[in-house]
């Protein structure tokens, strides 16, 4: 998943955030793809917005 591809609207939870965060290391020693790094970036990202609070809850 790109940066460009994040989902639109209400951010997932920080457990959905840290489980895909996870699934990228497959173990201690794993080594990120470029493509794998750009979603662990955007992975952050989206977890530092849910830790800051900036999530809006849906109506």
């Amino acid at each position: 998943m790109s940066p460009d591809s994040l989902p639109q609207g209400p951010l997932r939870s920080a457990e959905e955030l840290n489980a895909a965060i996870r699934a990228l290391f497959t173990h201690r020693d794993a080594r990120l793809s470029d493509e794998q790094r750009a979603e662990y970036r955007a992975l952050l990202d989206e977890l530092r917005q849910v830790e800051r609070g900036d999530v809006t809850t849906a109506a």
